[in-house]
């Protein structure tokens, strides 16, 4: 992206939905369906519309046996695959001898052996008992063929990084004899590691695609027909009508509806687009710089990631990886999410008192009553998941009757504004849409997912997460017992060595997650944190939950951490701004993200469901953490009541860390630092002075 016109002032152009959806397939591979001949388009809708309604009907009325759900769903999604994603992304379709309907030959091959070799495993599920461990000749065959068309499946619906990284875990499966020190271990032969990723259920076949088969198709076809009914637009509306007056209003607006939007969608880089195509020129248009208004869309669109009830998909792998319920692991994202929004929020508000920016004016902003009045039926759906989710019932029993909600607010939608026979005929067309999108919109993550199992499996065969973990401790508790024995001349002992063990331990895990979520969507990365990192911070005594809350955040993190962040770059697209420049204004923007789950590490009361919990220990770790991303803010923005001197911004972010630390005795020391250069600020203005 190399877009970089004037960052400051000028307007920018509304930009056509072609060029969003450009925008949009430039930076998420994913999206990059090419057109198909229309014998083969209309069987490929056909295909991904069944795929939606065989989804349907097994959220209300039951799943098959495991293993056959799942081989079915990979099967019909690898076809897919391979008929909507060409080898090198071209979206044009092939017109020699050798492309049947379009289609090379190579394609067609690959289609029919990812099918073939997916459904062999439920074939012969009845006889599996008996072959694992020592599998046959024919099974090795199939085992080879699924691993390699899944690295290409991913290779062309995400790109290089995930097939890479398990390409090499599968190298150190089989060449262990040859690594070095500790990592080191007996080698496996090719037969045992097919047998143990293709047979067995600790990999392609294990809990990643169980999950993404069982729970998050359903939730990315119910965020699908939500958008279709207007929930989507609703939720900008709100938020303009509610922000959009106040200083800096299009920024807030932006935050807050992304806030909104992001807890139905999967995807930051779909946020981005869907309300930056809003907000970004309305920010520049009231005076942000270009960069700062992709920057504001792209951290407020990753913050839906960990916003419930979708929270990404990953709120479902959760319920598998701890053995909780649902309403236990959405309670705990309640307030890390808080932290991130706010943090966003304070620091463009921050910016617009520096930059003197107005809010919109009262012709500009909708009317928030008319805005409910008209659209209060698209909520329905979202009010019906809730309530179901937390009732107690299964998740995919939550999907499978907001789904149903959608199609009734749709029917209903339709008929009132086209009478029955025509709003019968647009319904059945939205449904078929709606369906046809919402199972395209799952082939990526689906093969990724079951790519991911290869890298499980490689983790559980060898024992290679522990010895990660190992390392990763020995590494922080030596620069622990270093820096403890620097600091031992003071008069009083500022951090413990295994405090110092555990604060180096999450630096270095969080830096290994962010580094893993380059290129790798949030689900992906989560599952592969989950074998590598959580156990380094279980051996520290971190709970599991806090652990896996840990390497989650900081794998939403990638989205907008140079030099990959996508999401910022998307922005970026839209702004017509500095990518790299946007990018690195988004990190600093999502410092709430960033500084939030070391609070939680060290404080595990700020989750609320964790063991252990006091009201106490939540009000200080929550007044902290309040406190410190709000006066980190001021630092960084140069503003606290008014501008500061560079010596007091290196101050703030110094009462800033203390502020953040969930300890009583760290918080008044942060406050007391504050304090003067807040008075220095305040007392003019209470004079009816000049501000400094």
């Amino acid at each position: 992206m190399t877009r970089d016109r004037s960052d400051e002032g000028d307007d920018v152009r509304q930009l056509s939905a072609d060029e969003l959806q450009a925008i949009e397939e430039e930076f998420d591979p994913e999206l990059r369906f090419r057109v198909l001949a229309w014998p083969l388009a209309v069987a490929t809708a056909i295909i991904l519309f069944l795929l939606s309604c065989y989804h349907y009907y097994t959220a209300g009325f039951g799943i098959p046996q495991a293993t056959v759900h799942r081989g079915l769903h990979l099967g019909v999604t690898l076809t897919v695959v391979f008929l909507s994603f060409s080898a090198f992304g071209k979206k044009e379709m092939a017109s020699n001898w050798r492309a049947p309907f379009g289609l090379p030959l190579l394609d067609w091959i690959l289609a029919i052996a990812g099918i073939v070799s997916a459904l062999y495993v439920p074939w012969i599920y009845s006889e599996l008992a008996f072959r694992v461990g020592n599998p046959l000749p024919i099974d090795i065959v199939m085992g080879t063929i699924l691993i390699v068309v899944l690295l290409e499946a991913v290779r062309r619906s995400m790109g290089w990084p995930l097939p890479v990284i398990a390409i090499l875990f599968i190298a150190y499966a089989y060449f262990g004899k040859s690594m070095p020190g500790i990592f080191v271990h007996p080698g496996a032969s090719w037969a045992n590691i097919v047998n143990h990723l293709y047979l067995t259920s600790q990999g392609i076949y294990g809990t990643a695609l169980g999950v993404i088969a069982t729970y998050v198709f359903h939730f990315v076809l119910f965020g699908v027909m939500a958008t279709r009914i207007g929930l989507g637009q609703l939720f900008i509306d709100i938020a303009s009508a509610l922000a959009g007056r106040y200083a800096g209003g299009p920024a807030k607006v932006s935050v807050l509806s992304s806030a909104l939007l992001g807890s139905i969608s999967g995807s930051s880089i779909a946020n981005t687009v869907t309300t930056g195509a809003l907000t970004i020129p309305a920010m520049i248009r009231i005076g942000y710089p270009r960069h700062f208004a992709a920057a504001v869309e792209a951290a407020a669109s990753t913050g839906g990631q960990i916003t419930p009830p979708v929270m990404g998909a990953v709120a479902f792998l959760m319920i598998e990886y701890l053995g909780v319920p649902l309403t236990t692991i959405l309670t705990a994202a309640l307030v890390p999410a808080f932290m991130h929004f706010f943090g966003v929020l304070v620091q463009v508000h921050l910016e617009a008192r520096r930059l003197g920016l107005r809010g919109l004016s009262a012709s500009e902003l909708p009317n928030a009553w008319k805005v409910l009045k008209a659209g209060w039926l698209s909520v329905v759906p979202l009010v019906i998941l809730v309530a179901v989710l937390l009732s107690g019932r299964t998740p995919f029993a939550a999907a499978f009757y907001s789904i149903t909600a959608c199609i009734a607010v749709l029917a209903i939608q339709q008929v009132s504004g086209s009478g029955l026979v025509q709003g019968i005929k647009n319904t059945a067309h939205g449904v078929f849409e709606g369906f046809i999108l919402g199972a395209k919109q799952s082939l990526s993550v689906t093969a990724a997912a079951a790519l991911v199992g290869v890298v499980i499996g490689v983790v559980t065969l060898t024992g290679v997460g522990f010895k990660i973990a190992y390392m990763v401790t020995g590494i922080a508790q030596g620069w622990a017992t270093s820096l403890h024995d620097l600091f031992s001349v003071l008069p009083f002992e500022l951090m413990t060595v295994p405090s110092l063990t555990l604060l180096f331990t999450l630096i270095l895990t969080a830096v290994v997650c962010i580094l893993m979520g380059c290129g790798i969507p949030t689900t992906a990365n989560y599952i592969i944190m989950v074998a590598v990192a959580a156990p380094i911070l279980g051996m520290l005594g971190v709970q599991q939950m806090v652990a896996h809350y840990f390497v989650f955040y900081y794998g939403v993190l990638a989205d907008v951490t140079p030099p990959v962040a996508m999401a910022a770059y998307a922005g970026a697209g839209i702004a017509n701004a500095n990518a790299f420049k946007a990018g690195n204004t988004a990190f600093r923007l999502s410092m709430g993200k960033a500084l939030v789950p070391f609070v939680f590490a060290f404080q595990p009361a700020l989750l609320i469901v964790t063991d252990g919990f006091t009201w106490e220990a939540f009000a200080l770790a929550f007044t902290g953490a309040v406190l410190g991303i709000w006066i980190l803010a001021s630092a960084v923005s140069s503003w606290l009541f008014a501008p500061l001197y560079w010596f007091e911004r290196i101050i703030l972010v110094i009462a800033a860390i203390l502020l953040v630390a969930p300890n009583l005795t760290a918080t008044a020391i942060g406050l007391l630092i504050v304090a003067p250069i807040a008075l220095r600020q305040l007392l003019p203005k209470w004079r009816g002075g000049a501000t400094a």
